[in-house]
């Protein structure tokens, strides 16, 4: 699994986000900036995350995914 892979499927689930994805192999860390978590408690956002890249995971391409899921508020304090 490449990190680009990862970085355009968030990007297409979470449009006009920012998006980073470090890692290699099956596990990586993914930050995803998004007003789309406003409101969300953190297991939510990670469900959310999750959904996108849930085929990978379930094939297996995708091993371990370490999420840190933030709005832009709290992504500048």
């Amino acid at each position: 699994m490449q990190v680009e892979y990862i970085e355009q499927r968030l990007l297409e689930h979470f449009p006009s986000s920012e998006v980073a994805v470090n890692g290699d192999g099956s596990h990586f860390d993914v930050r995803v900036v998004s007003d789309a978590f406003a409101g969300l408690r953190a297991v939510k956002r990670q469900q959310l995350v999750y959904a996108a890249v849930n085929d990978w995971i379930r094939d297996g391409s995708l091993h371990a995914i370490n999420i840190k899921a933030l709005t832009p508020d709290e992504a500048q304090s």
